[in-house]
């Protein structure tokens, strides 16, 4: 089962391009988070059309995968939850409300970095962290095994 989690984990030159991908993100996301994680059931207005649950959730995949991305640890589990928070950005906030992909001007409105932030997280679902992680560290085959 392992394996489908884990397909291999790239090292080199491949495995540091994705350890600096990950800690940029992580630090990115946990500044998101914080926030959020701080009051995880109403961080959106009262009016917001998103459970305290769920909201809750978003914190927790924001705050909680940031953390980690950084440390590579359970990577697939943190980066679904992070694309899902993204999607859900994407196509119940941004693109709903008419923001362009791109702004127009600085400061306006857009869904970029929801679609730049999915984009990545679908990356690390599909290549994981790299050989430097604490994931490859646990649950990388041993030799002869």
């Amino acid at each position: 089962m392992l394996r489908f989690f884990y397909p291999n984990f790239a090292g080199g030159r491949t495995a540091v391009g994705l350890l600096i991908v990950r800690v940029v993100m992580g630090l990115a996301f946990i500044l998101h988070g914080w926030p959020k994680i701080q009051q995880p059931l109403s961080w959106m207005p009262p009016d917001a059309p998103i459970p305290g649950i769920l909201q809750a959730c978003a914190a927790l995949a924001e705050f909680g995968g940031g953390i980690a991305l950084i440390l590579g640890l359970l990577t697939p589990l943190a980066s679904l939850g992070l694309a899902i928070t993204m999607f859900v950005a994407m196509f119940l906030v941004h693109v709903p409300a008419g923001h362009a992909f791109v702004p127009s001007k600085p400061g306006d409105p857009s869904y970029e970095l929801a679609a730049i932030y999915l984009v990545l997280s679908v990356l690390f679902l599909l290549v994981g962290p790299g050989s430097l992680s604490l994931d490859a560290l646990i649950f990388k085959p041993k030799a002869g095994s």
